[in-house]
């Protein structure tokens, strides 16, 4: 390990929490390849983040000091547990929710003011997240207050390195997931068909799940789906307002909407980070890597990397497209990719047809997230109703 190795920067820093995207940009330049005490190794240039991808025999998953299925695996491990995650997003699937997203998202809605001041973390992005997630998996409306606060919760015992508070928290959740499952094996054949109860009867190299298995799968599925949806939420609306041309030239159809939203999130990522770990020692960016070491590939970074993007600023939907990282690259692609583009498409479908315009609040500065979010921690915003 790397006990004697000086830090390049302080991740928790305030420059650098007061505005990520800018300090990660100004490391690119300084650092590519940088040490902390904080987050150990971390790369952020494009191409050092995509040889962390694509090189898992090098770059290994197995990070997580806990269960972690299947994100914190590697071959061969990891490919039956891909298997089975993948076939809860297939197109049929994503399909069949689309109506009850769009309720959900309309619902919302509907319960703004006509006009005037909204805060959009907590009106619009948060429960937005949290509904969907809770009707994906066939969750109770009544779990939706307990898991907005438990991502809060579980991401500033993160930000602050608490490992006795991170391990308090995700028993937390696994207590609502295992009452979850214990309510679905006493409905027995009445158990409603959702994708809860379905992980139930899922078989790896043919033995059934394990609870334990079950649980970490349906936690990585939550923390992510959660957590980055709010933020995407956020940053979309908050680049719709700052941007007033974009905001019409989609709603009267004139920029393709799945592209655009794409393109906004590669220039403010909503995710981070994910972590990686050196099977053997490794030269990258120039810099020494022991084995054994742990890394952070930094997506907020890579994905606005002048070498790839030009001006990482500058919107260009289509000539970013193929290089874009925001679901990842290599075996570890986002699984859930199809369900977060239905369900941002969705919410994007609905403001704009729902809301005349939409502009920054005059009189409330933009709170930004701090690590490990990102986005908003709160977005003050003015809305005028269609």
């Amino acid at each position: 390990m790397s006990d004697t190795a000086p830090a390049d920067w302080d991740p928790r820093s305030p420059k650098v929490l007061d505005n990520q995207i800018q300090a990660y940009d100004e490391m690119r330049h300084r650092c590519p390849v940088a040490y902390s005490d904080y987050l150990l190794w971390s790369l952020f240039r494009h191409e050092d983040v995509m040889r962390a991808l694509t090189d898992h025999e090098t770059f290994s998953n197995g990070a997580s000091r806990h269960l972690s299925i299947p994100n914190a695996m590697d071959p061969p491990e990891h490919t039956p547990y891909r298997r089975i995650v993948e076939k809860y997003f297939t197109q049929e699937h994503i399909d069949e929710f689309e109506p009850v997203c769009r309720a959900n998202t309309e619902a919302l809605f509907d319960d703004l003011p006509p006009e005037g001041d909204i805060e959009v973390m907590s009106a619009l992005a948060q429960p937005f997240a949290v509904r969907n997630q809770c009707a994906f998996m066939g969750w109770p409306d009544s779990l939706r207050e307990p898991l907005r606060q438990w991502i809060g919760k579980n991401h500033r015992a993160t930000r602050a390195g608490d490992r006795q508070a991170m391990s308090k928290i995700a028993l937390e959740f696994d207590g609502y997931i295992s009452e979850q499952l214990i309510l679905r094996r006493e409905a027995g054949e009445e158990a409603p068909p959702d994708a809860t109860t379905r992980l139930l009867h899922e078989k790896v190299e043919g033995r059934w799940l394990s609870d334990e298995e079950i649980v970490s799968i349906i936690r990585n599925w939550t923390v992510g789906e959660l957590g980055t949806i709010a933020a995407s939420v956020g940053i979309l609306i908050h680049y719709l307002a700052a941007h007033p041309e974009l905001q019409e030239a989609l709603r009267q159809g004139h920029e393709n909407l799945p592209e655009a939203i794409d393109e906004i999130l590669r220039i403010h990522a909503p995710l981070i980070s994910n972590r990686r770990i050196t099977t053997r020692a490794v030269t990258i960016g120039g810099r020494e890597i022991p084995a054994g070491e742990r890394l952070s590939v930094i997506w907020a970074s890579a994905n606005r990397d002048e070498d790839v993007f030009g001006d990482p600023d500058e919107f260009q939907p289509q000539r970013n497209r193929d290089n874009n990282l925001l679901y990842g690259a290599g075996l570890h692609v986002c699984p859930g990719a199809p369900l977060a583009r239905l369900e941002l498409q969705v919410f994007m479908e609905t403001l704009l047809a729902k809301v005349r315009h939409i502009e920054l609040s005059p009189d409330t500065t933009p709170e930004r997230a701090q690590f490990p979010a990102s986005g908003f921690a709160s977005l003050p915003v003015r809305v005028q109703r269609g």
